[in-house]
């Protein structure tokens, strides 16, 4: 251990006090001296906002609440396969109507109480429970139907109606299970405390906007199967400092006193690279930032405009201005990492003369100030997106430009992305800008249907047929040539302009190790430590 980081750890200890001592007191790995506790200390780039991993949908909310759950399976990240964990075996129906999962004997909550099938019965009942604000989670769980406990260590998930990703979300830890202590409190309560999962980590201590602590439990001993290390972790404390500043995180890792950061701005890449630090980056997985259209509003009824719209912009134009290398622009309404994506870059090729020709054929004919008009009335369209990735703005500010070449005025309208949703359920837009990830292609059921509830006014019944076909068949061939039709249906009907994918790019110092993506490009920091 460095003197550096020797000294890092007596500011840490002079902070944290008591609670510090009593984790030097933890058990096996990291801290073989037993003398001083090692800690990993990654910088966030946001406040989480809330730690329930129900509703912690954003990657700052998701990576320290990724750590306090385990989940009934894993997925891995290159195949796509789903793998144990907390169940050591699991099976469906053919009809998609039934899961059953065998769980691992002898697991337990941070509490002491087991982790056995009345307490999966009583996590998935909790989400029907309190669906209303954990709405994340509860996409899921659709046509739930009830949990059957078989037996000490088997639980029984019914569906009223076939469910075939379910299995895929049962790796999220969006659907991580939690102690009947955690599951009896207010979800609200769940965000900075009452968090009592059976993961690696048990929360310490949360303060917004300032940093969230994490401590290791000894007695871990059911990590997931798709991790090299075993047992408890290897960290004794995982400690999140929220630095909102992009250039003021870089700088917190450059000096040592951060191991690793989130979020890291495309202008500081290479300069952290340039500087020995390591760049880790992966895509993620799920439906890719675009403009999706409400096409229940007079203009964008007509697939003509869309489609106009969709060949106006150039998205490798973006990508290349806005973001660094470490970004891809969109192939196709799903990211290429995400199972069942199919290459659609050519249909996606801008076409600016096309675009032109194609408002013409519409009505819309250029007016005096180069927007055009119709009837009267200019083609202004109104879009709303949020502030979830710092890059928007600009990404946003330059399909402006494109658009107006052609004669298309885009307004842009900021609002909270905790406050989108709301804004979109009103019906009242043109546009909305965003992204959603998920390494399964159910992700784009949800978007643009969500069994006729989607915000977007989508009743294209070849699109609805294959979102149906998706969700009713566990042959992983069949969901997956749906999931294509989907896709191709969806740009050929410019329901969307798919701009770029998100990527996650982590900046680690020289003594960082094993930070691991798991298959939503968040984290698994079982692991993870500094040498």
């Amino acid at each position: 251990m460095t003197a550096r980081r020797y000294a890092r750890l007596g500011l840490a200890a002079l902070g944290a006090g008591l609670a510090l001592a009593l984790t030097a007191c933890g058990g096996a790995g990291g801290n073989p001296a037993g003398d001083t506790p090692s800690e990993f200390r990654f910088a966030l780039a946001s406040d989480p906002g809330c730690l329930n991993p129900r509703v912690a949908g954003n990657n700052d909310a998701a990576y320290p609440s990724r750590q306090l759950v385990d989940s009934l399976t894993d997925q891995d990240p290159e195949t796509g396969e789903i793998v144990p964990w907390l169940a050591e075996s699991f099976t469906q129906s053919d009809d998609a109507k039934e899961f059953t999962f065998k769980l691992r004997p002898g697991v337990t909550y941070s509490d002491g109480t087991p982790v056995d099938a009345r307490s999966v019965k009583d996590n998935f009942d909790e989400v029907i429970r309190n669906g209303a604000s954990q709405g994340t989670s509860l996409q899921f769980l659709s046509g739930y139907a009830g949990t059957d406990v078989v037996d000490e260590l088997t639980a029984r998930v019914r569906f009223r109606e076939p469910n075939a990703q379910f299995l895929q979300a049962s790796a999220s830890h969006f659907l991580g299970l939690l102690a009947k202590s955690s599951l009896d409190t207010d979800p609200a309560d769940r965000c900075a405390g009452n968090l009592v999962g059976s993961g690696p980590f048990v929360l310490e201590s949360y303060a917004a906007n300032s940093e969230v602590v994490e401590t290791r439990r000894a007695d871990y001993d059911w990590g997931s199967s798709l991790w090299a290390r075993k047992g408890a972790a290897a960290s004794d404390r995982l400690i999140f400092p929220i630095i909102a500043e992009s250039g003021v995180r870089s700088g917190s890792l450059r000096s040592g006193q951060v191991d690793a950061i989130g979020g890291v701005a495309a202008q500081d890449e290479q300069a952290l690279s340039a500087a020995g630090f390591t760049l880790q980056s992966r895509p993620n997985p799920g439906v890719v930032f675009g403009l999706r259209f409400n096409v229940k509003r007079p203009i964008t009824s007509d697939v003509r405009v869309r489609r106009a719209f969709a060949r106006a912009i150039d998205a490798g134009a973006i990508t290349s201005a806005v973001l660094s290398p470490s970004f891809r622009a969109a192939s196709s309404p799903i990211a290429a990492n995400t199972p069942g994506w199919v290459d659609l870059s050519e249909q996606l090729r801008p076409d600016p003369a096309a675009a032109a020709a194609l408002l013409d054929e519409a009505g819309w004919l250029t007016g005096p100030d180069g927007i055009r008009v119709k009837d009267g009335e200019r083609l202004h369209l109104v879009a709303y997106w949020g502030t979830n990735f710092n890059p928007n703005q600009a990404a946003l500010e330059l399909q402006q430009q494109q658009l107006r070449a052609v004669g298309i005025e885009l307004e842009l309208r900021q609002t909270q992305i905790g406050k989108l949703n709301e804004t979109l359920s009103t019906g009242d837009f043109d546009l909305a800008w965003g992204n959603s990830t998920r390494p399964d292609p159910d992700i784009l059921r949800n978007i643009y249907w969500q069994d006729g509830v989607a915000p977007y006014g989508i009743e294209d019944k070849e699109l609805i047929k294959e979102f149906t076909a998706l969700q009713r068949t566990t042959d992983r061939a069949a969901r997956l040539r749906h999931a294509e039709n989907a896709q191709r249906i969806i740009i050929e009907q410019a329901y969307t302009a798919p701009v770029f994918e998100l990527t996650t790019v982590l900046g680690l110092s020289k003594q960082a190790r094993d930070v691991r993506f798991d298959s939503y490009s968040r984290l698994q920091l079982h692991a993870a430590r500094v040498e």
